[in-house]
């Protein structure tokens, strides 16, 4: 079976169900699934089946890259299926296909939305700049009030009129955080840098699934006949009600969830059979370059006080700590004192009443060091250039 007659099968099998079910995952390749899983995310299954039919030749593909190389000059935009090029020797058109949806998207809301927004992507609705200050009701596409955001928090509706699954989703910018309470009840924290894709309403008799990129916490309704799952990259974890932590940052080596109440079982696609079932106050541990899992013990206050703008670090890195703070603070962070990034600290702050400058200097105290602020850049000098 060829690459493309795969990415068909398990687009087709994604369509008819509405939702992406790890099973239909482990025969494709990681290339092939980072393409399905951008396709569902994005909401472009049915639309990518379609283009599928219509460019089945090797030229046909070659000219629409060239054509939307062409646009990007004309246009100024840089093509998203760049960043993720090295799949494009895959299968290209389903990149080109997701550039084009993506990018429309972008150039028909950009003038709206401004930089350090928190975001809302209405599956039939368009995209809207969320206030933090704001009340109001978010509208479906046909005019139905789905959610109503209350400040900080958007809370969905029980009692909508949907009978199929339309996703909504979030994404929270460093620097910020926002809650957002699901149509069963369940409350979820987003952490800064977050992305969370959910149903506007959970459908009755099928699981109740959404997707992450960043950290939650979550307070899940219980309900004994919809399992909740969380999808983390090649991660999912099952729950029925329960309270847990779940950090999936891209550029982070694991992927961890950190169980506070109930119960939760934590499995992956590469690996199966290695099934973690977690108990109160451990912890369970995805490492994406070893493709393992493990489970330990942990004290739940270290990973869930950022909740309350904590920043707890214990026997962290430097080099560590600095990526949780640019989230935190939204700054960029350029450390050219090396010998600083493998020191070892521990220390709590709280994002809340302490600023960047407040932290950095506490750190001095500890390991001496130099910086300069420029705006929203930081650059930690060596020893050299602090004299």
């Amino acid at each position: 079976m060829s690459k493309e007659e795969r990415l068909k099968r398990v687009l087709e099998s994604m369509k008819a169900s509405g939702k992406l079910d790890l099973h239909d995952l482990k025969d494709v390749s990681e290339e092939e699934r980072d393409i399905i899983k951008t396709l569902f995310h994005d909401g472009l299954v049915e639309e990518a089946l379609d283009f599928m039919s219509e460019l089945d030749t090797d030229k046909e593909l070659k000219e629409l890259k060239e054509k939307l190389e062409d646009e990007e000059v004309e246009r100024n935009v840089v093509p998203l299926w760049k960043s993720i090029v090295k799949y494009a020797a895959i299968f290209i058109g389903i990149f080109a296909l997701t550039y084009f949806f993506q990018t429309g998207k972008t150039l028909e809301s950009q003038s709206e939305i401004s930089d350090g927004s928190i975001i809302l992507i209405m599956e039939k609705n368009g995209v809207k700049m969320i206030d933090q200050t704001d009340s109001r009701s978010i509208l479906s596409n046909s005019g139905e009030v789905i959610a109503e955001q209350q400040g900080n928090t958007l809370r969905y509706r029980s009692d909508s009129d949907m009978d199929e699954l339309v996703y909504n989703e979030l994404e929270v910018p460093n620097g910020k955080m926002f809650d957002v309470e699901l149509s069963d009840g369940t409350l979820v924290h987003l952490n800064s840098g977050t992305t969370l894709k959910y149903p506007v309403k959970f459908i009755h008799g099928q699981k109740r699934e959404v997707f992450i990129e960043g950290e939650a916490y979550f307070k899940v309704a219980k309900d004994k006949d919809h399992p909740f799952v969380v999808n983390a990259d090649d991660v999912a974890v099952q729950v029925l009600g329960t309270e847990f932590n779940l950090s999936s940052y891209k550029d982070d080596a694991e992927i961890t969830t950190v169980l506070v109440e109930g119960s939760v079982s934590m499995t992956n696609t590469l690996q199966p059979q290695d099934n973690l079932v977690l108990t109160p106050g451990t912890m369970g541990s995805w490492n994406k370059k070893e493709r393992s899992t493990k489970m330990e013990e942990v004290d739940t206050e270290l990973y869930i006080g950022w909740i309350k703008g904590e920043l707890i670090f214990r026997n962290s890195t430097f080099q560590n700590m600095a990526k949780i703070l640019e989230r935190k603070y939204n700054v960029t962070i350029e450390n050219t004192n090396t010998a600083l990034d493998e020191k070892v600290l521990t220390a709590t702050f709280n994002a809340k009443i302490e600023s960047i400058e407040d932290v950095l200097k506490a750190i001095g105290e500890i390991h001496p060091l130099d910086y300069e602020i420029t705006n929203q850049n930081i650059r930690i000098l060596t020893k050299t250039e602090s004299q």
